[in-house]
């Protein structure tokens, strides 16, 4: 599916378990040799525009995705059947051009090779069936191993960055410790999140456990993306901005930086992006994780954004999820507001979360004509 030079890291050892063989990998293709824009901004080359990507740019707000879940109801089996991934990963870059290709998954995928069971419901959302409490609980959970666990994840990863064919990055994802420790105890999504902070405060050295399985994993778990054709990935830290400055210091940043910093070893070359809704309070924390990419969310102003956290690393975002439901030419102009605040380069043009359910496909389908548009 790639020439030899194209082929990612670590890609020719795993043909075995893939079910793949060494001439399907070596057949001659004409691979697309130009960087992503996305990569090139991000590593502070000269692009002419800030590259455009949304969060949920897969999703219900589409009615070929609204139509395949009629057929597929099931959320589990939309994001864990290869074919599903990519065709619904595949979705946005058909109609939009996107210049970044998210691949169509969840941060919770991992539990189930984790020994943590779980589900999600629709109109509840995800739901763990035997919430960890003690230590004895945590030390059930396993190292999570993703050749042997999301085989899937790999094989819809090498066919999106075939079809895609550096057109756009291939971008893979992955739950952060602490958000993925905060749904694991709390049963759930939380509101008040009192479980995951009553052990965190009451006994943190049981939450530590948690933690330190879930970096170690999720090192794992990129560099496996990375192996596999992602090209950049991104760190959802969802709930971190739950925590107080100082808890965030214990409970977070040190297994953010953790996970960096194994995965940099490997992959030093491999972008990483952190995103946290929220952040407003913890912004300048959120560099010391060493990624390269930090993502706002809309509730901070993108001048101020890019001052706070200084020049060596790049942003992401962050026009408000809800300007998609305003005119034209109020989408046109918050657009232009958020590129002229970000400045020339560095800039990942995004929104400042996830594309709202019942936004118009026609207003999406501004956002990224106008993006596309843009010059500097």
């Amino acid at each position: 599916m790639f020439t030899l030079n194209d082929t990612p890291k670590g890609l020719m050892l795993d043909l075995t378990t893939m079910g793949l063989s060494q001439r399907t990998v070596a057949e001659p293709k004409t691979i697309n040799a130009t960087e992503p824009l996305l990569l090139d901004a991000v590593r502070g080359k000269e692009v002419e525009r800030p590259p455009v990507w949304l969060m949920r740019q897969a999703g219900r707000y589409m009615k070929s995705y609204q139509t395949l879940c009629e057929k597929h109801p099931s959320f589990r089996e939309r994001s864990e059947n290869v074919d599903l991934v990519v065709e619904i990963s595949l979705q946005p870059w058909k109609v939009f051009q996107p210049d970044g290709v998210i691949l169509f998954s969840d941060i919770l995928t991992p539990l189930s090779g984790m020994n943590i069971p779980f589900d999600i419901i629709k109109g509840k959302g995800p739901v763990i069936f035997d919430p960890p409490t003690t230590l004895s609980d945590v030390e059930k959970v396993r190292e999570f191993i993703p050749e042997e666990s999301v085989p899937y994840v790999g094989e819809a990863l090498i066919i999106l960055r075939k079809e895609v064919n550096n057109q756009a990055a291939v971008l893979g994802f992955v739950g952060a410790p602490f958000t993925l420790a905060s749904y694991v105890v709390e049963g759930g999504s939380s509101k008040n999140f009192t479980k995951i902070k009553r052990l965190a405060f009451a006994e943190p050295k049981v939450l530590h456990s948690l933690l330190q399985i879930f970096a170690t994993s999720m090192a794992k778990y990129i560099r496996y993306q990375a192996d596999h054709g992602a090209q950049a990935v991104q760190i959802f830290d969802s709930w971190a901005t739950e925590l107080s400055p100082v808890d965030f210091e214990e409970f977070s940043l040190p297994y953010l930086k953790q996970i960096v910093e194994a995965v940099k070893l490997t992959h030093p070359d491999l972008p990483l992006i952190l995103y946290a809704s929220g952040s407003g309070g913890l912004l300048e924390r959120l560099p010391l994780t060493g990624v390269d990419v930090v993502s706002l969310d809309w509730t901070v102003d993108m001048a101020d954004g890019r001052r706070r956290l200084g020049p060596n690393v790049a942003i992401q975002g962050n026009v408000d999820p809800g300007v998609l439901f305003g005119s034209k030419e109020f989408i046109t102009n918050r657009i232009n507001d958020t590129v002229k605040k970000a400045g020339k380069g560095k800039h990942i043009l995004n929104l400042g979360h996830g594309i709202k359910v019942g936004t118009p496909e026609e207003n999406v389908a501004h956002f990224f004509e106008v993006a596309k548009g843009l010059r500097y």
